[in-house]
């Protein structure tokens, strides 16, 4: 993963923009907080969400963990065989596992976001 063009929630979604897309995920932490990945629930195509809202639900045999939108925008693609298949997300949480992509609404809104070495932060201040 290139993760120079990636942004990151510090809830833990992250986000990389291409051509106006935002392409939206978990990041490999949170899926090894998570642990034992067993359902997950995504909008439908159509939907739209601003930052912050609640996209979805991942759920674990631990816990039930809300899926926020980092950036605002209309989902024009839904990564449908994630339901069928959660090792996607534990075998490649940046790349195969994405959960959603949005026509992004407000590209400013990626400046609220952490780069990768202020995520880096964030997890090993978290995992203490």
């Amino acid at each position: 993963m290139d993760a120079s063009n990636t942004r990151f929630a510090k809830t833990h979604e992250w986000v990389r923009v291409e051509d106006g897309v935002a392409t939206v995920g978990i990041s490999d932490f949170a899926v090894k907080q998570l642990t034992d990945l067993v359902y997950v629930e995504l909008p439908a195509a159509g939907g739209e969400f601003k930052a912050g809202e609640t996209f979805g639900v991942v759920e674990s045999v631990k816990a039930a963990s809300d899926l926020y939108a980092p950036v605002s925008g209309k989902v024009v693609e839904v990564n449908e065989p994630l339901a069928d298949d959660l090792a996607l997300l534990s075998d490649d949480a940046f790349g195969a596992g994405w959960m959603v992509k949005l026509e992004l609404a407000d590209a400013a809104e990626l400046d609220a976001l952490l780069d990768e070495s202020a995520y880096a932060a964030h997890c090993e201040a978290e995992a203490h």
